[in-house]
């Protein structure tokens, strides 16, 4: 059965979706149905959308009230507009689809739905029934003292009013005379509206005159007394029928501060019979309840009832910096909010009062002020109010609602958006400094994590890729990496990265035809238009070329070069890395088309860069020192082995430590003179840059001596000397040095002097291993030495194999490869050819023990080769 009705028009504008949404939620929150207002709002939103906005049409909306529940019907007169139903199998759509959600909608809220066809109208029409309640469950305050409870006249008085169906006052009772101060004579036959202070309270949604059209109204506003004070009052608006059929709304009014005598109390959801309802948060009038847990929710909620309340056709709210210098867009209506969302205005836009939001303004006409509101340029917008959200006297943030129509607003509408903006300020600065927190400590846990990735590496080019990697996705959606080699040198591209792959050569192509940002040291980042404003320019050309026909050639695609366009059409930030009181290189983050950067982020990628300078100047210290290091090494090393006639001669060389090339261990071949070749291999005490020094000046002091002449145990007594001479930076040396003369027969001669140094070893036809020479005194040890040469006859077949003691003290544990190990793998090698021998030699070694080899090792090996047979 139905007990009530309220009907209401809607033109095919857009703030006739706000207004319906108004409509519906004063209905039936007049009725006492605030348990499904907020289902009713939104399918009626989707609903009366479709109908105003799609289909071009006006929009009959009608609410009717029943025991258990609402039916709203909305109806447009467009009704060949296909609408699939309920068990068709056809499909609803897709809900992020621009339109076609209504109905969506409707089968997910709503206890019933369906479609009514007729030949000029089509109605879509919803059910809602109430939650059901716990039998004897009844809202009511709390019990409290006598002398706490309010203060009145000497009683309480209640103005009746009656108002005909032209909206003038047909009855003023003795109590409206009493609260207002005027005769019944004065009033009846004129309109309410010259005396009603519309509104004097924010949470109002409708003006005087569409609220004394509704079935049930209640709220506050003003009444102007005679002696023209606004009296604050509350009142609650019944519209009635007479017996001849005239309708007329009675309204009851009493002071604001009495209104417990009529206000229908809040119902709430009530899970036991006999709880007693909350008391209901001043916030939650203009938020709603429940209100939002996350930031983003709540602000998005808080634009969308200010629009909703002042009727507008956008809405905005800007959270403040910490420096209160600039307000950041966090939350629109109406607006394109992917484009204008994390865009910064200042807080200070001029010197006048309306040039700075830390005061109210409003904005009657924007036409005659461009400018005036920077985020509304190109909306379409007209007319505009802003007001403060202050915490404390600090400023928080602002918010506005902007109309289509110019002069929408005035200073009562400024009025009511600064209650509701005092009303949400505190909660949504709350929520600003939880969403704050949260961020800083997952900010503090990425600078750890990239802290750790950038020390565990000092490459340049992969301290170069961890840069890039770490800012996108994660900051940004593409970065570019420039490098300054020195003072002198440009910027350099030196790595790109997007967080789509296939758009990173595109991006590099298009950045490397641009002029590299300037390398300013000053810290922050600072907005570069380079790359958007190219991006731009290509695409336009492209554009032009594509058109102008097939016969100009185009070098790429115009899809590529608009998708490379959008990738960076976003802003662009430039971030220095300093290191050492030097600007070393830019770190470049980008967005996509009309994106912006978030404080807090830019605040982020400033303690990124800052690391990631360090890191990557640390890595070009140690590549510049590593370039230096191998370099020296490198000269330390014997050039090219020569060809020795009728001999092989194979040798292997391994330097312990990580980045070595030459050690305390070394190695030469040489030819001293016609048809002579002096050979060596050595070991200084130690390893690394200490040990390799005195290589240096054994191997070039061998070179120098033997082709001055002198025999082989002269060259080592004046080596011996040479090394006493470097006083505490003497090393005590192992040698083996000897000569080498290949003879016309097949086989070669050798002279040989082994000062300290692991025996060498010779390898005969018939497998048998005997040393080839006798140990003698080290060097770099006495002043006086008396070293005397061996000679050595290999026969064709033989091998020769000199070794450091890096191979025959190879240990395991307590076990050691020793000379008789050496015996052994040797005596395995006959036949082999020499490098074949020295092979097997380092493998067995290798295979000796588990772990690296801890020592420099180095492997000798000569043969005399058997005549061939013919």
């Amino acid at each position: 059965m139905i007990t009530a009705r309220a009907a209401a028009s809607f033109d095919p504008v857009g703030r006739s979706v706000a207004t319906a949404r108004a409509f519906v939620r004063d209905t039936l929150q007049g009725w006492g149905y605030a348990d499904v207002v907020d289902d009713a709002v939104v399918l009626t939103s989707e609903l009366v959308t479709n109908a105003v906005i799609h289909a071009g049409t006006s929009a009959d909306v009608l609410c009717l009230r029943t025991e258990g529940g609402v039916r709203v019907e909305v109806s447009d007169r467009y009704p060949e507009r296909e609408i699939p139903m309920q068990g068709t199998g056809l499909s609803l759509g897709s809900p992020d689809r621009e339109n076609g959600r209504g109905l969506l909608l409707c089968a997910a809220l709503a206890s019933r739905w369906g479609v009514d066809y007729t030949p000029t109208h089509k109605q879509v029409w919803f059910q809602l029934d109430l939650p059901d309640r716990a039998v004897g469950a009844r809202s009511a305050g709390p019990v409290i003292p006598n002398a706490l409870l309010p203060v009145t006249d000497e009683r309480v008085r209640v103005a009746v009013v009656q108002i005909d169906r032209s909206g003038a006052v047909s009855t003023w009772n003795e109590d409206a005379e009493h609260l207002f101060g005027y005769p019944a004579d004065q009033v009846i036959g004129k309109p309410l509206t010259d005396f009603a202070a519309w509104p004097h309270t924010p949470g109002i949604g409708t003006g005087i005159v569409e609220a004394l059209l509704l079935s049930r109204w209640e709220g506050s506003y003003g009444i102007r007394g005679s002696d023209g004070r606004v009296i604050p009052v509350y009142a609650s608006h019944l519209r009635v029928r007479d017996t001849n059929g005239e309708p007329s709304t009675v309204c009851l009014l009493v002071r604001d501060d009495e209104r417990a005598v009529i206000q229908t109390p809040q119902r709430a959801p009530v899970t036991e019979a006999g709880a007693e309802s909350r008391t209901v948060d001043p916030f939650e009038v203009f938020i709603g309840s429940p209100a939002p847990e996350d930031l983003d929710g709540l602000l998005q909620r808080t634009v969308e009832r200010a629009r909703d309340m002042l009727e507008g056709d956008s809405a905005f709210l800007l959270l403040a910096t910490d420096d209160e210098t600039e307000l950041e867009v966090r939350a629109t209506t109406g607006l394109p909010s992917a484009r204008q969302r994390f865009a910064r205005v200042p807080v200070e836009a001029g010197t006048g009062r309306y040039g700075s939001a830390r005061m109210p303004a409003v904005h009657e006409d924007l036409a005659i002020v461009p400018g005036a509101v920077p985020l509304l340029n190109g909306t379409g917008m007209r007319s505009v109010v802003t007001v403060p959200l202050k915490v404390e006297g600090r400023l928080t943030g602002s918010l506005g609602v902007a109309a289509e129509s110019a002069g929408r607003y005035s200073n009562e509408e400024a009025l009511r958006l600064q209650f509701a903006a005092d009303r949400i300020a505190l909660a949504v600065e709350s929520a600003r400094l939880g969403e704050l927190e949260r961020l800083r400590r997952g900010s503090l846990s990425f600078l750890v994590e990239a802290s750790d990735l950038l020390a565990g590496t000092l490459d340049r080019d992969q301290t170069l890729a961890l840069m890039a990697q770490m800012t996108v996705p994660t900051l940004a959606t593409w970065c570019a990496v420039y490098t300054i080699a020195d003072q002198t040198s440009d910027p350099y591209l030196s790595y790109v990265l997007h967080e789509d792959e296939e758009r990173i050569d595109g991006l590099k192509a298009l950045l490397s035809k641009i002029d590299p940002p300037d390398p300013v040291p000053t810290p922050g980042a600072r907005v570069w238009t380079g790359p958007a404003d190219a991006a731009h320019q290509a695409a336009l050309r492209t554009s032009m070329r594509e058109l102008g026909g097939a016969s100009t050639p185009v070098s790429s695609g115009i899809g590529t070069t608009l998708a490379t366009a959008a990738a960076v059409g976003g802003e662009t930030v430039v971030l220095p890395l300093v290191a050492r009181n030097r600007v070393i290189g830019m770190l470049t983050l980008g967005k996509p088309s009309d994106d912006h950067f978030r404080q807090e982020i830019l605040e982020l990628a400033e303690d990124l860069s800052r690391r990631a300078a360090l890191a990557l100047d640390n890595a070009r210290l140690y590549s510049e020192r590593m370039a230096i290091s191998q370099s020296l090494q490198r000269s330390l090393l014997p050039p090219e082995l020569p060809q020795v006639p009728n001999v092989e001669v194979e040798v292997i060389y391994r330097a312990a430590g990580e980045g070595n090339e030459v050690g305390g261990d070394f190695y030469d071949l040489f030819p001293i003179r016609d048809g002579a070749y002096g050979f060596a291999i050595g070991d200084v005490c130690g390893t690394g840059p200490e040990a390799a020094a005195v290589t240096g000046l054994a191997r070039h002091a061998l070179r120098l001596l033997a082709r001055e002449g002198f025999s082989g145990p002269a060259v080592l007594e004046r080596l011996n000397a040479a090394i006493l001479d470097e006083g505490a930076r003497s090393r005590f040396l192992t040698l083996l040095y000897g000569e080498l003369w290949p003879q016309e027969d097949g086989s070669a001669v050798l002279k040989v002097v082994c000062a300290g140094h692991p025996l060498p070893l010779r390898l005969r036809q018939d497998g048998t291993v005997e040393a080839a020479a006798d140990p003698q005194p080290l060097l770099g040890v006495m002043d006086d030495l008396e070293l005397y040469e061996q000679m050595v006859t290999l026969d064709p077949g033989d091998v020769l194999l000199c070794v450091t003691d890096g191979v025959t003290e190879r240990r395991e544990g307590t076990r050691m490869l020793g000379d008789d190990g050496l015996v052994d793998v040797l005596t395995g090698c006959t036949g082999l050819t020499a490098g074949a021998v020295a092979s097997r030699v380092l493998r067995a070694v290798e295979r000796f023990a588990a772990e690296p080899a801890s020592d420099d090792m180095a492997i000798l090996a000569m043969r005399v080769p058997e005549p061939q047979k013919n």
